[in-house]
């Protein structure tokens, strides 16, 4: 019996005998034509199909489906790993500028400076170093709302406090802003606080205690000459 390969028939119908080895690369070349694979699925959507079909599978185990229910289990665990994982390193670490931030007050609203200087000292004295920056800072910013060198307005953030008073007290305006930027990442992000961000606040409340609102300049306007009518007496 004939191999394919060896041996084929020409149009006339006589035999042409053909190697095997180049056939099997014709055959090759052949089923390699772009055209027998334009409805292939694409490599992404191999390994999305691979992917959940191993979620699948472990879903499947986990209702008692083939392997037993704890295999499925550590299965579906590794797969919400490997998930989470992708995520964070495709998008990284949560950005601060996502948070939202309330006002420098919270929700409760403002009380008096003096309250909040003695719920500071108080969370200070316990080493509740987070709490006793918070209290510090609505301190500093009452204190300024209080001297109306800050207006008294709902919602008003930390680092806006810092802006405005800035103004008002521009020796201080560098300071301001590293106070508002410290209650914000404590408040806010992952900065752990200690004495030394509660003793910041502390020494800018005091100091700005006894420092003078910048005044605007103002212009007086100069007297008008003096006409005589008579000449020299």
């Amino acid at each position: 019996m004939p191999i394919w390969g060896d041996r084929l028939l020409a149009a006339s119908g006589a035999p042409v005998t053909v190697p095997r080895d180049p056939a099997r690369d014709a055959a090759r070349d052949e089923l390699l034509n772009a055209d027998y694979h334009k409805n292939d699925p694409t490599v992404l959507e191999r390994i999305t199909d691979w992917f959940w079909d191993h979620i699948d599978h472990a879903l499947g185990s986990l209702a008692g489906g083939g392997t037993d229910g704890t295999t499925g289990l550590v299965l579906f665990l590794i797969v919400a790993v490997l998930i989470a994982a992708a995520l964070w390193w495709r998008l990284g670490a949560p950005k601060r500028a996502a948070r939202t931030v309330l006002g420098v007050y919270g929700a409760q609203g403002p009380r008096s400076a003096a309250q909040y200087r003695s719920d500071a000292a108080g969370h200070a004295a316990a080493g509740q170093w987070a709490e006793a920056v918070r209290e510090q800072m609505r301190a500093l910013v009452r204190a300024l709302e209080e001297r109306t060198l800050l207006d008294t307005r709902p919602g008003r953030t930390a680092d806006e406090a810092a802006v405005e008073a800035g103004r008002a007290l521009p020796e201080h305006a560098a300071a301001l802003t590293a106070a508002a930027r410290t209650f914000d990442d404590i408040t806010y992000g992952d900065r752990t606080a200690d004495q030394a961000a509660y003793r910041l606040l502390l020494d800018l409340d005091r100091t700005l205690e006894r420092t003078r609102p910048a005044l605007a300049h103002t212009t007086v306007p100069a007297a008008a000459p003096t006409s005589t009518t008579g000449g020299a007496a």
